[in-house]
């Protein structure tokens, strides 16, 4: 059986953000705008959040899939790519994570 990536959802995504709102909660999502999407975002990462330290596994398990799925729409809604995320992970990993977080701009 072939593994499912982040890849294959990726593209699953983007053919989904073709199809007509009415058929594809993927377009839907999309249509109602980055915001709207980055609020969906940050309820998928409560509620992960919450299943780590209150439920099952299997429940983390369901959550962080909801997750993934609308860290992926954000991303598509702003046009960036898995791979830019990819690419940027790398770049992180010449160093340790103290060293790379300190280095960030102070926002």
């Amino acid at each position: 059986m072939p593994k499912f990536t982040l890849a294959d959802l990726e593209k699953r995504i983007a053919e989904r953000a073709q199809a007509d709102a009415a058929h594809s909660y993927t377009r839907a999502l999309l249509d109602k705008g980055v915001a709207h999407c980055a609020k969906k975002l940050g309820e998928e990462a409560f509620e992960t959040a919450m299943a780590a330290v209150q439920e099952d596994k299997g429940r983390l398990i369901s959550e962080a899939a909801d997750l993934v799925y609308h860290l992926l729409v954000v991303l598509k809604a702003r046009d960036v790519t898995f791979a830019e995320v990819e690419a940027e992970l790398d770049k992180r990993t010449v160093q340790s994570g103290h060293d790379e977080k300190a280095s960030r701009p102070k926002g």
